[in-house]
């Protein structure tokens, strides 16, 4: 699915001029919601 989501914002994003960006695909070692303190997939 990585692949896929970064295809699909290159396909919209694209200009091919400066300032198009850049996507950074990192892990992500937890989620914490700060309104109640959820944890994990919970949070999410």
């Amino acid at each position: 699915m990585v692949e896929k989501a970064v295809q699909a914002i290159i396909t919209v994003a694209r200009t091919g001029t400066i300032g198009d960006g850049k996507i950074f695909v990192t892990r992500i070692d937890e989620a914490i919601r700060i309104r109640n303190d959820e944890r994990g997939e919970v949070a999410l």
